[in-house]
């Protein structure tokens, strides 16, 4: 099976910012709606693994980290079964962030079921 790389470092920004796009520079919300949707959406439409490798860049805030991935399940309609199962997380430098990732997309999925 192909697989889809998204380093955000090199794909996106080594200093990822806040949240919202009205917040500051380098946004998630900029980032998942000008990128990351359609490269996940793409990859999902084509059967491919989606690897999101974390590492290069000068760290996340958490708010950063649940919009690009909360927002997909909740904003972009992307499926949390169909994400996770093509889904693979490098992080090297910051290996907790995995976990944490897979929580905010457990809870959006949550969210969305209610």
């Amino acid at each position: 099976m192909d697989r889809v790389v998204v380093k955000i470092a090199k794909d996106y920004t080594r200093t990822p910012g806040p949240r919202y796009a009205k917040e500051g520079a380098n946004s998630a919300e900029v980032f998942r709606e000008t990128k990351f949707a359609k490269i996940v959406k793409d990859a999902i439409a084509s059967n491919q693994d989606i690897v999101v490798d974390l590492d290069g860049a000068v760290g996340y805030g958490t708010s950063f980290l649940e919009e690009i991935f909360g927002g997909l399940i909740r904003q972009d309609n992307v499926s949390y079964d169909e994400f996770v199962k093509r889904l693979t997380i490098v992080s090297k430098e910051e290996p907790y962030l995995i976990q944490d990732i897979q929580s905010y997309l457990k809870q959006a999925a949550e969210c969305g079921k209610k």
